[in-house]
């Protein structure tokens, strides 16, 4: 079996820089590099749904806010299956043989969702996790739905941001399970991170540990030059540097981490020229005498023009909704014939497949012949 590349996004918002250094960017350079059998890219929106259940308006509008950063990144729909998740009614019926599989205890270790519970504000600090918290079923339970979405294509390498390797461990051990239980049916998947490790995690323009949506730290792939500059000129620095001649610490520093993220050896000939490297730069920044300003004024002449293409192809599909709802039809129709074969070897194995059986209804006619 050759290499089956599958990711995705939840619908929950715009994607952002966070998103883009680490999967989408790669994502694309897998693309063109090609040395793939098939690559699924997906727009999640039953998963997002499980902490938007009273607000599918939300999800709604922005299953098209993904399909359009998607396609402004650069994936082309000739080269990468682009679907949305609940348009592949098999995934569900997946996820539901899976969750025999998984106990609650296990799902209760889960560090990822740990981690989204509290973001979320999904019952109390400290409070033991369980289905009596105030945590729905659906988000409880969702590195199972998860799981069922990378094993549907029998994905071999998942391109994601480090903060998913749980939820990959996790569907690792699904398919252990279900193929020691039943048969070889799936295939165990491969995380790929971002060889940069500045990409692994990216900040909040606050300084918060991880940009995200529900936070509002972001800087969205579709934010025009003046919101980036408003962004980019406030994020947080280091609290310690209030003069430009103090020394400054460049290691957990917004700025620096973004400069780390994006910043090519080339952006110092057209945008600073006084300095020939960023760690040139740096170094002036620990010793004293660089002030946050010019730092961030170098970083959003780096980030425009990383997004100015990204913004022009936006703009281009945004003038073909219906084109864009064309590819994420055929998209869903292509991984929906993919899911039906993979569940009907499944069902194979676990010997639900009764109707296909014929040795199995002439043997048990014959049983009841004698």
């Amino acid at each position: 079996m050759g290499k089956v590349i599958l990711t995705g996004d939840r619908p929950t918002g715009k994607l952002h820089l966070g998103h883009y250094v680490g999967s989408l960017r790669g994502r694309v350079e897998l693309q063109n590099a090609g040395g793939y059998d098939r690559m699924f890219v997906f727009i999640a929106d039953v998963q997002a749904l499980t902490d938007n259940a009273a607000n599918p308006e939300k999800v709604r509008q922005n299953v098209l806010e993904v399909a359009l950063d998607y396609l402004s990144v650069g994936l082309d729909p000739d080269k990468v299956t682009i679907f949305i998740q609940s348009m592949v009614p098999q995934l569900h019926e997946i996820t539901q043989y899976f969750s025999n599989l998984v106990t609650v205890a296990r799902l209760q270790r889960n560090p990822t969702v740990k981690t989204e519970i509290k973001m979320r504000g999904f019952g109390e600090e400290g409070q033991e996790l369980s289905f009596g918290s105030g945590v729905p079923v659906g988000f409880f339970t969702y590195p199972i739905s998860q799981a069922a979405d990378i094993c549907f294509c029998k994905a071999t390498t998942v391109p994601v941001g480090e903060d998913q390797e749980p939820m990959l461990e996790q569907c690792r051990e699904i398919v252990r399970s279900f193929n020691s239980t039943y048969g070889p049916v799936l295939v165990e998947p491969e995380i790929l991170l971002p060889s940069n490790t500045a990409c692994r995690r990216l900040p909040g323009t606050d300084g918060k540990a991880k940009m995200s949506k529900s936070l509002g730290n972001c800087i969205y792939l579709s934010d025009d030059p003046s919101e980036v500059k408003k962004k980019v000129m406030s994020m947080f620095t280091d609290p310690g540097h209030l003069r430009v001649e103090d020394p400054g610490k460049v290691e957990g520093n917004p700025v620096f981490v973004y400069l780390d993220a994006f910043c090519e050896a080339s952006d110092f000939e057209r945008f600073w020229p006084d300095y020939a490297s960023l760690d040139e730069v740096k170094d002036h920044y620990r010793r004293g005498g660089l002030g946050d300003v010019k730092c961030k004024k170098f970083l959003l002449n780096v980030l425009n023009d990383r997004l100015e293409p990204i913004r022009a192809r936006r703009h281009q599909w945004e003038q073909d909704i219906p084109g864009v709802y064309d590819i994420l039809r055929k998209g869903s129709a292509e991984a929906e014939k993919v899911a039906a074969q993979t569940l009907y070897e499944m069902r194979e194995a676990m010997k639900i497949n009764y109707f296909n059986d014929a040795a199995l209804i002439a043997e048990q006619a014959e049983k009841y012949r004698r």
